[in-house]
C-alpha cells in the first residue's frame, strides 16, 4: 500500500492496496514535489529484499524498517578461507608498492653508475640531486588526484589506471640518452608512487577484517622496502637500462594480479550496489558473526545517509569541519611530516653517498648499502608482525625513541670522530634503519587507510599523504645541501631531534586503532566532542 501525505495539509492519500507489498510513505512538499531520497532508498531496500543469495532481508512487518536482518547461517562451504581471499586483494597493490618501492631506490644506484660512466647525463651535485628528487615532486599532486579518482571510479579502476604511466615512465628511463627523458621517467614512476599511496591503503583497509588489517596494511611499507632491495642488488650487478627494464615488469604483473580481485565492497555499498557489495563483502571476508555485524554497520549508514536530505555546498564544507573529519587529518598530517623530516627517504635515496661520506672510503659502500637494505626488510617484516600483535602506539614511541637514539650516537661519533672505529656508525645506521623501520615509516600509511571516515576517506587520505609526500620532497632535495654546507652532525642531529620532539606530541593525540572496525574508529572521533572519551 502506497500512503501519500501532504506536507502542509497533513492528509494521508491512498493509493490503493497491492498485495504482499510493502507501504511506503511518499512526503509531499507545498509545491507537491516528492522528496527523491525516500523513493531511492526503497529502491535500496527492494534490492536488499532480493538478495537471497546473500542473506540480506529487511526487517519489521510495515516494511519500513531500517534495520537489515543479515544472514543468520550459511550451508556454503567455501573454497578457500577468507584470509586467503583477502591476500589475494592485497596482493596488486602490494605489488604496486613493491614497484614504487623500486623507483624509490632506483636513485641509489643510478647516480654512481652516471658519474662512472660519464656519458650525455650530467651527473654533477646539482643535476643528482634533480635526478633524485623529481620522482618525489609530483607525489603530492599525485595523491590529491588519486583520492579524487578512487571516489569517483572506484578502488579497482584506479588500480588499473595506475600501471599505465608506471610503464610509461619505466619505458622513458630505459630509453634515456639525454637529461630530459631520465627526468620525465623519474617524474611518471613517481606520480605513479603519489597514485598508488592513498590507494593500496584505503583498498586494503577496506577489503580485510580489523585482526589482519594491520598485517596487510605494514606489507606495503614492506614491499616498498623490498622494492628499494630490489632495485638496489639487481643495480648494483647489473646497468642501470637493465635495471630498469627489469623494474617495468612490476606494474605488467600487477596487471594480472587485478584481473582476479573484487572492488572494495564499501565502495559498492556507498554507491547503491548493495545486493553486489554484500555478496563482494561475504566473499572477502565469510559469514562469521564479525563479519555480519560489520556489514550490517556500513548498509545501516548507507541508508541512514539516504534518508538524509540532499546536502548542499554550505552542508559539505560544515562537514568537513566536523571532528571525525578534522581530528585525524591533523593528526596524519603532522604524523607523516614527521616521520618524513626523520630522514627516512634521505637515507634511501642517497644511501651510498652518505656511507661514503659518514664511514669512509674504507667500507665497501655497495656492500654496506645492501646490508643496510637487507636490515631494512627485515624490520619491515617485524613490522607487520609487531602491528599485528600490538597497537599502534607503542610501536610508534618504541620507533621514535630508538630512531632518536640512533641518529644521536651518529652525531656524537662523527663530532668526535675516533680513529679505526668504523663499527659504531654502522651500527647506528643500521639501529636507525630498523628503529625507523618498524613504527615511523610504516604506521603513517597504515593508519590513513583506517582513521579516516567513508564519506570523505578519499579526501582525508589524500591530503595527508600529500603533505607527506611534499616533506619527502622538501627531505630529499635538501639533504645534499644540509651534508655540505650545514655539516653531517648538524643533519643527523636534526633528524634525531624531529624524531623526539615528534614522538612527545604524538604521545598525546595518536588514537589506537588495532582491533577495531572502520565504523567503530569513525564513531570515537565523532563522540570525542560530545563526551571527552578517549580513544
Amino acid at each position: 500500500m502506497v500512503n501519500v501525505v501532504d506536507a502542509d495539509k497533513s492528509k494521508v492519500e491512498t493509493k490503493g492496496p497491492i498485495e504482499n507489498e510493502p507501504q511506503i510513505l511518499i512526503v509531499k512538499d507545498e509545491n507537491q514535489r516528492t522528496r527523491g531520497y525516500v523513493q531511492k532508498n526503497f529502491n535500496y531496500k527492494k534490492n536488499l529484499d532480493k538478495s537471497s543469495s546473500t542473506g540480506l532481508g529487511l526487517t519489521g512487518g510495515n516494511g519500513v524498517s531500517k534495520g537489515v536482518d543479515l544472514l543468520s547461517d550459511s550451508k556454503t562451504v567455501p573454497r578457500f578461507s577468507p584470509i586467503w581471499k583477502q591476500s589475494l586483494a592485497a596482493s596488486a597493490p602490494i605489488l604496486l608498492g613493491f614497484a614504487a618501492g623500486s623507483t624509490f631506490g632506483f636513485s641509489a644506484i643510478l647516480l654512481p653508475q652516471l658519474r662512472e660512466q660519464g656519458g650525455p647525463i650530467p651527473a654533477d651535485e646539482e643535476t643528482a640531486s634533480w635526478i633524485a628528487s623529481i620522482a618525489t615532486l609530483p607525489v603530492a599532486p599525485a595523491c590529491l588526484i588519486s583520492g579524487w579518482i578512487f571516489e569517483r571510479f572506484g578502488r579497482r579502476p584506479a588500480l588499473f589506471i595506475t600501471c599505465a604511466p608506471f610503464l610509461l615512465g619505466w619505458a622513458l628511463i630505459i630509453k634515456a640518452n639525454n637529461l630530459t627523458l631520465m627526468l620525465c621517467g623519474r617524474f611518471f614512476t613517481g606520480m605513479c608512487t603519489g597514485l598508488i599511496g592513498p590507494l593500496a591503503s584505503v583498498y586494503i583497509g577496506e577489503t580485510t577484517e580489523p585482526k589482519y588489517r594491520g598485517l596487510f596494511l605494514a606489507a606495503i611499507s614492506l614491499a616498498m622496502a623490498s622494492g628499494m632491495f630490489f632495485s638496489h642488488i639487481i643495480g648494483t650487478f647489473i646497468s642501470w637500462q637493465w635495471t630498469a627494464v627489469i623494474c617495468a615488469l612490476l606494474p605488467i604483473l600487477s596487471l594480472v594480479l587485478l584481473v582476479f580481485v573484487p572492488e572494495s565492497p564499501t565502495w559498492l555499498i556507498s554507491r547503491g550496489h548493495i545486493e553486489e557489495g554484500a555478496k563482494v563483502f561475504y566473499w572477502l571476508r565469510g559469514y562469521s558473526d564479525e563479519a555480519k555485524d560489520e556489514l550490517k554497520d556500513i548498509i545501516d549508514r548507507k541508508l541512514a545517509n539516504d534518508d538524509a536530505p540532499v546536502e548542499t555546498w554550505k552542508d559539505k564544507i560544515r562537514y568537513y569541519k566536523c571532528p571525525e573529519f578534522i581530528k585525524p587529518l591533523v593528526i596524519m598530517i603532522f604524523f607523516f611530516s614527521m616521520s618524513q623530516f626523520a630522514g627516512a627517504n634521505a637515507v634511501a635515496f642517497y644511501s651510498v653517498e652518505i656511507i661514503k661520506k659518514a664511514l669512509g672510503k674504507d667500507i665497501d659502500q655497495y656492500m654496506a648499502m645492501l646490508l643496510i637494505d637487507f636490515l631494512r626488510l627485515l624490520a619491515s617484516v617485524a613490522a607487520c608482525i609487531i602491528c599485528k600483535q600490538y597497537g599502534r602506539r607503542p610501536v610508534c614511541f618504541v620507533s621514535g625513541g630508538l630512531t632518536t637514539i640512533s641518529m644521536a650516537g651518529l652525531s656524537i661519533f662523527l663530532y668526535l670522530r675516533p680513529e679505526n672505529m668504523a663499527w659504531i656508525p654502522l651500527s647506528c645506521f643500521m639501529l636507525y634503519i630498523c628503529a625507523i623501520s618498524i613504527g615511523l615509516v610504516p604506521l603513517p600509511w597504515m593508519m590513513c587507510g583506517e582513521i579516516f571516515p567513508t564519506k570523505v576517506r578519499g579526501l582525508g587520505s589524500g591530503v595527508s599523504s600529500a603533505v607527506g609526500l611534499v616533506s619527502v620532497f622538501v627531505v630529499v632535495k635538501t639533504a645534499p645541501g644540509m651534508m655540505s654546507h650545514l655539516g653531517q652532525v648538524f643533519t643527523f642531529s636534526f633528524y634525531g631531534a624531529i624524531a623526539f620532539i615528534g614522538s612527545i606530541i604524538l604521545f598525546f593525540v595518536l588514537p589506537e586503532t588495532k582491533g577495531r572496525s572502520l565504523q567503530e574508529i569513525e564513531d570515537k572521533f565523532k563522540n570525542q566532542k560530545s563526551n571527552g572519551s578517549k580513544f
